[in-house]
């Protein structure tokens, strides 16, 4: 950043709008942004929406990650959410509160990661609007809409007895990713440094590929939609961590899932326990071939939601923002 890079608080909300807009690809809805909302072509006639924030602090600080980073990542996470109802992303809407010193080159930053996630993992998705304001925390909100195709949703509460259960995707990566950012790079007092060039090549292969998805999450939104045109019973966004997803999924179905430690890799605890991977918990009907790998069963309802190898899960379940928070701001 040189002195005469402008930052959002010397600029007017029309010029850092423009500054976002031009870099992202042109919109292909009826009406995309530029007006009070856009419209847009859902021939489903149903829209399926969530929507997710990020905070600095709790959930990232810019001393870890770039703008690039950022505005993939909360693209990512919105579109795995989309994706775990078994409905295809078609659009988000970006609001952005940023202290007065932000950067502008930052904010384009932020609009290349989310054009960048759309073409990666959703190419029928793109941006359609937003919000800018001014905030002492910089926080970005997404929300996402998807079309469901004809189908019905995937919910969490459709896993019968018998189910096959499926992990697609990365178990326990993100979070060994996040062991590393508070181990390696740190200061003595615990405050995050950067994450500089000499210290990424200090890592091992699975340290740095755990960072790299911790930054940058890649959710396989394409097999997700595949679950549901497969058959599947139940799905759902493994964000907070396997056990803790899978109890959830476990209530919202009236059943106990039951995992076997072999299928879950050679670190069970890390893949039940770690968060933020960002992959899919899916059951489907006994003998149906659907995407993943099957990690356990379906059974009925005992006294404990979710069991490994027969006993309770008593390690850690994964990321809860209510007990794990620390109020820090970055």
């Amino acid at each position: 950043m040189t002195d005469a890079e402008p930052t959002v608080g010397e600029l007017s909300e029309g010029q850092v709008l423009r500054g976002i807009l031009d870099r992202l690809p042109a919109s292909t809805a009826p009406v995309g942004p530029g007006d009070d909302a856009a419209v847009l072509a859902i021939p489903d006639g149903r829209v399926v929406a969530t929507t997710d924030t990020l905070v600095h602090g709790p959930d990232f600080r810019l001393a870890w990650s770039s703008a690039v980073d950022l505005g993939y990542k909360a693209a990512a996470v919105n579109l795995a959410d989309v994706a775990a109802m078994g409905a295809r992303p078609v659009a988000l809407l970006v609001a952005l509160a940023m202290p007065d010193a932000t950067p502008l080159s930052f904010v384009r930053g932020l609009a290349d990661g989310l054009a960048e996630a759309c073409a990666d993992l959703a190419p029928d998705c793109a941006v359609e609007g937003g919000d800018l304001t001014v905030s002492d925390t910089l926080t970005i909100a997404v929300t996402a809409l998807g079309s469901l195709d004809g189908r019905d949703p995937v919910r969490r509460s459709g896993a019968r007895p018998g189910d096959a259960v499926h992990v697609i995707g990365d178990l326990g990566v993100a979070g060994r990713g996040l062991d590393v950012l508070f181990t390696r790079f740190v200061d003595a007092g615990g405050t995050p440094v950067a994450i500089t060039a000499e210290g990424r090549l200090a890592l091992d292969a699975a340290d740095a590929h755990g960072l790299d998805r911790q930054l940058r999450p890649h959710p396989p939104i394409a097999d997700a939609l595949r679950a549901a045109e497969a058959g599947a019973t139940a799905m759902m966004d493994v964000s907070d961590g396997l056990a803790l997803d899978a109890e959830r999924l476990a209530d919202a179905s009236g059943v106990t899932i039951a995992f076997d430690s072999a299928a879950l890799g050679e670190d069970p605890a890390r893949a039940l326990g770690g968060g933020e991977d960002h992959g899919f918990l899916v059951t489907f009907p006994a003998g149906t071939v659907g995407p993943g790998r099957r990690v356990g069963t379906v059974e009925r309802r005992g006294e404990i939601a979710v069991t490994v190898d027969g006993r309770p899960w008593t390690g850690r379940t994964g990321w809860d923002p209510y007990r794990d928070w620390d109020a820090g701001r970055g």
